[in-house]
């Protein structure tokens, strides 16, 4: 079995190691493959998941999962090495995971930015938001504060610095604790607030500004579905699918229309995302909404994390959105139900229950803190928040550094803590894959009519809980095929009445079912399709049927001809 630890975080070249090794142990199950380059060259590894003995990955349906889009987001990686962890060692003796890869396929990508997060795990590490290509100028910044460890003791804190103006003081009965000073209040000991860093000349002690990014990119604003310019989106590149990790992505995914639904991992917040990003929950088909809300009540129910919409309570103002992002161009523009997955909570850890994702770094009562100052003093050990203590900045003078270690305690789960919260999730993305359309045979007869004559009859049914279309979206928008069925006729054989190739429409699941058996909600067989033809065979023979749909797989029966029924 690979060696993997899931207390660690592996650089590129670990995890790179560690992806071969289970495509290498497991054949019959995983194979790798890379479906890009990064910005600096890099293989973007995917590997494929299902079991191969039971047909081709591109004929089942699929459920995309990725990782580590974001620079400094490295355990998304560590969720996707586990869920392929579960997957192998498991196929075989859990019946849900055998089922799911016996008919259905994975593809799973683990780390889409290679190039940012070995920024983010060097030794001397550095933090971006995304790619490192400069963006969107190549020249680069001139003053202003750069973020760095800058007395080498291998974490980038805080610095307090004291000044008459500032907005901080120290709390009355815990001083280790910064809260903001009172908005009529003078006469106190105040202080600045600000990252651990080092200023880029020119430098002008009364001027203190954070120097921006020369690596402004944001490759979760790149998709293409409400991509916009940089003056209304920033991070947006120069074009939709300018960058080769979200081209890679694209390209891809837009290859297999077997995908029939995807989730990003991201970081922190401890929360399930869905669409939209841009507009309110009322812009979906009911039936879509419907689902996604039902799709996240399961979700909830097995991670515990809460389920809710970008748009009504996960914006950054409430007078702006994000746009160009993976789940909305997954929705809009595939058609299928797309989730991202924002892995960690300090505060849920801290036993903030009562909490608003986005709006709580804007405003939340004291008492929070004082949980979470706890929470690090006691699980871990007073890492998480470090006392305050005097260091001689180059320029500043005497300021002190401590307060949150923001990249051990808050980034990403702590890697005590890892294993726990990346295990969450590998029991909700199985039951998201088997509630995947699924075509499969119902009936298939051969009656003899005399004189040579057959009639074939196929009929076909989609046994999983989505329709084939899977989205409403899909419908409105004409994205997916409806079902094809064909037959291809043994030698000296006719087709006396059919076509050798029909198409049966779309079947529906049992998703948009309502819940109350009544008169006025009756179980039709919408989700059976029937093709009958004419063969005129004097040599008698096996016909050969195929029926197949993009998102609900591919099913095959062979028919010899003068037999009665199967």
């Amino acid at each position: 079995m690979p060696q993997v630890r899931f207390d660690a975080y592996y650089r590129y070249d670990e995890l790179t190691r560690i992806l071969h090794a289970f495509a290498e142990e497991y054949p019959q199950l995983v194979r790798i493959e890379s479906i890009g380059k990064s910005y600096e060259g890099r293989d973007i590894w995917l590997l494929t998941l299902t079991n191969f003995a039971t047909g081709p990955a591109e004929e089942k349906p699929a459920l995309w999962v990725d990782g580590n889009i974001h620079a400094s987001e490295v355990s998304p990686s560590s969720a996707c090495l586990y869920l392929i962890h579960r997957l192998t060692r498991e196929y075989g003796s859990h019946e849900k995971i055998t089922r799911c890869l016996d008919t259905r396929a994975f593809y799973i990508c683990p780390r889409v930015n290679p190039d940012g997060a070995e920024w983010a795990l060097a030794d001397k590490p550095k933090i971006i938001r995304s790619s490192t290509r400069p963006y969107p100028y190549d020249e680069d910044p001139i003053g202003g504060l750069v973020t760095e460890d800058i007395d080498g003791d291998g974490r980038m804190l805080m610095m307090r610095i004291p000044d008459p103006n500032g907005n901080w003081k120290k709390h009355p009965d815990e001083p280790r604790l910064m809260i903001r000073r009172d908005p009529d209040e003078v006469g106190g000991e105040y202080y600045r607030i600000l990252p651990e860093g080092r200023f880029d000349e020119p430098f002008d002690p009364a001027i203190l500004t954070i120097q921006p990014r020369k690596e402004g990119l944001d490759l979760n604003r790149n998709f293409p579905s409400n991509w916009r310019q940089e003056h209304e989106q920033s991070g947006a590149g120069p074009y939709p699918t300018s960058e080769p990790e979200v081209r890679a992505i694209v390209d891809f995914i837009a290859k297999h229309p077997n995908i029939t639904g995807g989730v990003t991992f991201h970081t922190w917040s401890g929360v399930l995302l869905r669409p939209y990003s841009h507009q309110p929950d009322d812009a979906f088909p009911a039936e879509d909404l419907w689902t996604y809300q039902k799709i996240g009540a399961k979700g909830t129910e097995i991670t515990g994390y809460p389920n809710i919409s970008v748009y009504h309570d996960f914006k950054y103002h409430p007078k702006e959105y994000i746009s160009g992002v993976f789940d909305d161009w997954m929705y809009d523009h595939r058609g299928v139900f797309a989730w991202t997955v924002e892995i960690w909570s300090p505060q849920q850890q801290a036993g903030i229950t009562d909490l608003k994702f986005i709006d709580w770094y804007r405003e939340h009562p004291v008492e929070d803190d004082l949980k979470l100052l706890k929470w690090s003093d006691e699980a871990l050990g007073g890492r998480g928040y470090v006392d305050w203590y005097p260091f001689e900045h180059p320029q500043l003078g005497r300021v002190e550094l401590g307060g949150w270690d923001m990249l051990y305690a808050w980034r990403n789960p702590p890697p005590e803590f890892l294993e726990k919260e990346v295990a969450l999730f590998p029991d909700w993305l199985v039951w998201h894959l088997l509630i995947a359309p699924k075509l499969a045979v119902y009936e298939a007869t051969v009656e003899p009519l005399g004189d040579a004559l057959y009639k074939v009859r196929l009929v076909v049914q989609n046994t999983g809980w989505l329709p084939t279309y899977i989205t409403k979206k899909a419908l409105e928008k004409k994205l997916v095929r409806g079902v094809i069925a064909e037959i291809e006729l043994p030698d000296g054989a006719t087709l006396q009445l059919g076509k050798p190739r029909e198409e049966l429409g779309q079947l529906e699941g049992r998703a948009y079912k309502p819940s109350a058996a009544s008169v006025w909600n009756t179980d039709t067989t919408d989700d059976r399709a029937k093709v009958e033809w004419v063969v005129h065979a004097p040599q008698g023979g096996t016909v050969r049927l195929t029926a197949r749909h993009d998102r609900a797989g591919v099913v095959r029966v062979e028919c010899p001809l003068a037999s009665t029924a199967r």
